[in-house]
C-alpha cells in the first residue's frame, strides 16, 4: 500500500517537527546557560530603589543571552544598625564569600555617622575580599549638560583608578585624652610598596586595553606627605618603565582638581590613592551631568573573591521615597558587574540602552532635566534593549 500525505498534513508536520526542534533549541539553550549566584545588597534610603531597576535591566537581558541570575538579599545597612547595634550580622562576610558577585544600592542615613556606615559595611566587604581596585569611570554622553563650557559628548572620556584597600582610609591610629580639652586624634595613612605597585599596574594595563590617550596620570601630594606619597611615587616611576608605549603624568591632588575643570578631555586613565580618588571621582561625576551617572566596581582582578559594583552616590535621604532617584548609575555598575564575569556582549547591549536613553532625551529624570520617574527610567532603558 502506498501512502499519500496530503499537502496541508505536511504542513502540519513540517510545522510540528519545526516546533520540536525549537523546544529542544530551547532545553539545550536552558541546559548550557551560565549562572551567576549575585547578592544583592539594597542598603538605605535610594539605594533601595535604583537596585530595583538594576535588577529589572538585568532580567531582561538575561533570556536573549542565556543567563541566569541568582540574586540572593540581604536586609543591611542602617535598619539593621537600629535593630541590631550593627550594619551586617558577624558572618556577614563568610556569608558573601559564596557568591559570584556583590550588587550594592546605597548605605547611610543621617542619624548613623558616616564612619559607622562605612567601616560597618563597605570597608569590611572592600578588605576581606582584597577589592583593591576601586574602577570609576567618567563619561560626557551625547544630550547630557555638563556645567563646563565648550564640552561637546566624548570630549569628557576617563576613568579612576582608585586604591581601594590602603591608604588614607586604612583606619590605623587612635585616641588620647578623648572627651578631654587636650584630645588627640592620629590618623595614620598606609602605603605599601606592594600596595601601590598593583593597582599603578592595574592602571598602566587599563591604560593598554582602553586604547585611547593611552596616558595614565598618577596622583600625588608628596610635597606635603613625604613619606607615604614618596612611596608612591617611586612605585609609579618603576611600573612606568614596564610601560614605554604610555604616556605618563604625575600631578598635585591640588592641581589634579584643577584640571578636572578646565582640562578634562586630556586625561584617559587616572590612578590615585584611596582619599584622592574619592575627591576627584566627584568632580568626574559633576563635570559628566550628574552623580546619578557615576557607576563604580569594588574588584578583586584576580578574580579570588566576589567584587562588588555600586553607584557612586550615597543614600540621598532627602528624596527617599519620592521615586525621582536617578538609577542609571546603578544600571551602569550592572553592566560593569556583567562585563567582569565575562559576558561582555551583554554588557556592551546593557550600555548601549543607557547611551540611547539618554541621547533621545525622552524619558530623563529629574537630575538630567527631565521628569521621569525612577521606574519609568529603568523601564525606557529596558526598551531600549531591543
Amino acid at each position: 500500500m502506498i501512502e499519500i500525505t496530503t499537502h496541508d498534513h505536511a504542513n502540519e508536520l513540517i510545522s510540528l517537527s519545526g516546533a520540536y526542534l525549537e523546544q529542544d533549541e530551547r532545553n539545550l539553550r536552558k541546559e548550557n546557560m551560565a549562572e551567576y549566584k549575585i547578592a544583592v545588597i539594597r542598603g538605605d534610603g535610594i539605594g533601595i530603589e535604583v537596585i530595583e531597576e538594576g535588577i529589572k535591566v538585568l532580567n531582561a537581558i538575561a533570556d536573549r543571552y542565556d543567563i541566569k541570575w541568582d540574586f540572593v538579599e540581604f536586609p543591611w545597612g542602617s535598619d539593621y544598625y537600629f535593630e541590631h547595634g550593627q550594619m551586617m550580622p558577624a558572618d556577614a562576610l563568610d556569608t558573601l564569600a559564596e557568591f559570584d558577585q556583590i550588587y550594592l544600592g546605597a548605605v547611610g542615613h543621617p542619624d548613623i555617622q558616616d564612619h559607622i556606615a562605612l567601616n560597618g559595611l563597605l570597608l569590611p566587604i572592600r578588605r576581606r575580599f582584597d577589592q583593591y581596585v576601586c574602577e570609576r569611570p567618567s563619561v560626557l554622553y551625547p544630550g547630557i549638560n555638563t556645567p563646563l563650557k565648550d564640552k561637546d559628548a566624548w570630549d569628557i572620556d576617563l576613568v579612576v583608578i582608585r586604591e581601594n584597600t590602603e591608604g588614607e582610609y586604612a583606619n590605623v591610629g587612635g585616641f588620647q585624652y578623648q572627651g578631654f580639652p587636650e584630645e588627640i586624634g592620629v590618623q595614620v595613612g598606609v602605603f605599601t610598596r606592594h600596595g601601590c605597585e598593583r593597582i599603578i599596574t592595574y592602571a598602566f594595563e587599563q591604560a593598554q586595553a582602553r586604547d585611547k590617550k593611552r596616558k595614565v596620570t598618577s596622583i600625588t601630594k608628596s610635597n606635603a606627605q613625604g613619606y607615604g606619597m614618596i612611596v608612591w611615587d617611586t612605585a609609579f616611576e618603576r611600573i612606568a618603565e614596564k610601560y614605554p608605549d604610555i604616556e605618563t603624568e604625575s600631578l598635585l591632588v591640588d592641581a589634579a582638581c584643577m584640571d578636572f575643570v578646565r582640562r578634562p578631555e586630556d586625561f584617559d586613565v587616572v590612578v590615585a590613592s584611596n582619599l584622592f580618588g574619592d575627591i576627584l571621582t566627584d568632580i568626574g561625576a559633576i563635570i559628566t551631568g550628574s552623580m546619578g551617572l557615576a557607576p563604580s566596581g569594588n574588584i578583586d582582578p584576580q578574580r579570588r573573591f566576589p567584587s562588588m559594583f555600586e553607584p557612586v552616590h550615597g543614600s540621598a535621604p532627602d528624596i527617599m521615597g519620592k521615586g525621582i532617584a536617578n538609577p542609571l548609575a546603578t544600571i551602569i555598575s550592572g553592566a560593569m558587574m556583567v562585563r567582569f564575569i565575562g559576558e561582555v556582549e551583554a554588557a556592551e547591549t546593557i550600555d548601549a540602552a543607557v547611551l540611547k536613553v539618554v541621547e533621545e532625551g525622552k524619558t530623563l529624570p529629574s537630575d538630567l532635566g527631565g521628569q521621569a520617574t525612577t521606574s519609568q527610567v529603568g523601564d525606557a532603558v529596558v526598551r531600549a534593549l531591543g
